[in-house]
């Protein structure tokens, strides 16, 4: 006889009995075969289907109470509920067992998966649980490269700024520590934060030798320090986080997006209808040898119509006409620390080089005196 396995029970039948006498457990055994052979085809035979496997072993509790026998029937099936339901109703219809009248009534068909099911969800709840208090490898990787980010922040100036990489030609400011770290993550490296609205005088110095882009939130307070910080600093270009925005919540998109889109101090203000900004020069001492020096330079630059464009160290940056001279004051990178023109300096070209932080000015006629640039007739 084949035995139906644990794991493939799928529903138990649970029968309670009422006989008017004495009986034993082979007496209810033998009723549950005999009395229903036959009854629901060969198929669902009783007999047929312990040794298909497909019933297990049917246990039989009984009880003598008086002249009364009570007792529960469990029948363990694999079969389908169609199935099951049948053989269920064919028990019922059970009269008599061994001598004795007997009514048995169906209590309940249990589906065993359903409490398996229980149990699965509950264990899969604590071992999500379990896996929930567990370290995700993503969550180590990404903390690695963050302390890796975090980790390049360096430090500038008696007011320890946070900053980058500033050997370059060019730097970014910016205004806390928060925006360094996300230009960082974006491989922004040139930036330096202010730590706060008012400019140390670190960053004071570094605009004096760099290019300097300043980059401000998009909101009122971001208008406001770049106020402060023109009036008080060399600043070339100004670029803004998108309008509601802070320069630490921008994605690395959209740090680099709005960096492409900085514009010049004059046109950023004008576009944010802020008051215009004051010209400044920058502070260049001449010694007599620089004197000498840019004398010589003039007296070759005489009769040409050109404008030489020098740097600090008086060494040539390009030599252009007069005529163009305001359009390439417009696009040059580098700062002009010194023009020498050959005729007179017009007020607009004196506006240029103000806009360029020209210092010096060498020429033989000026138009204006008007100005902070230092005018040399030599």
């Amino acid at each position: 006889m084949a035995k139906v396995s644990p794991v493939s029970i799928k529903y138990m039948v649970h029968a309670n009995l009422v006989a008017e006498g004495a009986l034993e457990k082979p007496d209810v055994i033998g009723a549950l075969f005999g009395q229903t052979e036959g009854l629901l085809g060969a198929e669902l035979d009783l007999r047929e289907l312990q040794k298909e496997g497909k019933i297990g072993r049917i246990e039989v509790q009984l009880e003598r109470n008086e002249k009364k026998t009570m007792g529960k029937i469990q029948i363990p099936t694999a079969l389908d509920q169609s199935e099951t339901t049948l053989i269920a109703a064919a028990i019922e219809t059970i009269e008599r067992v061994g001598p004795c009248d007997a009514q048995i009534e169906i209590g309940q068909i249990e589906d065993v998966r359903g409490s398996k099911r229980d149990y699965i969800i509950e264990r899969a709840k604590k071992l999500m649980q379990q896996l929930s208090d567990e370290t995700d490898s993503r969550e180590i990787s990404n903390e690695i490269k963050e302390s890796t980010k975090t980790s390049n922040v360096q430090e500038h100036g008696d007011e320890k700024l946070p900053c980058g990489d500033l050997s370059g030609e060019e730097i970014i400011i910016v205004e806390g520590r928060a925006d360094v770290i996300n230009l960082l993550r974006a491989g922004v490296k040139n930036c330096i934060a202010m730590n706060g609205t008012k400019l140390p005088k670190s960053v004071q110095e570094l605009t004096k030798h760099k290019k300097v882009t300043l980059f401000v939130d998009g909101d009122r307070g971001g208008k406001l320090i770049s106020q402060n910080v023109v009036d008080n600093a060399e600043i070339d270009y100004i670029a803004s986080a998108p309008d509601g925005k802070g320069v630490e919540e921008l994605t690395g998109k959209e740090i680099l997006m709005n960096l492409r889109k900085k514009t010049s101090v004059e046109d950023f203000f004008r576009q944010n209808k802020l008051p215009k900004p004051k010209a400044k020069s920058e502070n260049f001492e001449l010694k007599e040898a620089d004197k000498k020096k840019l004398k010589e330079l003039s007296d070759k630059n005489q009769g040409s119509d050109n404008a030489v464009i020098l740097d600090s160290d008086l060494e040539k940056i390009k030599s252009v006409s007069v005529k163009s001279l305001n359009g390439t004051l417009k696009r040059i990178n580098k700062t002009p620390s010194v023009i020498i023109i050959d005729g007179t300096v017009t007020v607009p070209i004196i506006k240029s080089a103000e806009d360029a932080k020209c210092s010096v000015i060498v020429a033989k006629n000026f138009a204006t005196t008007d100005t902070k640039i230092q005018l040399l007739s030599l």
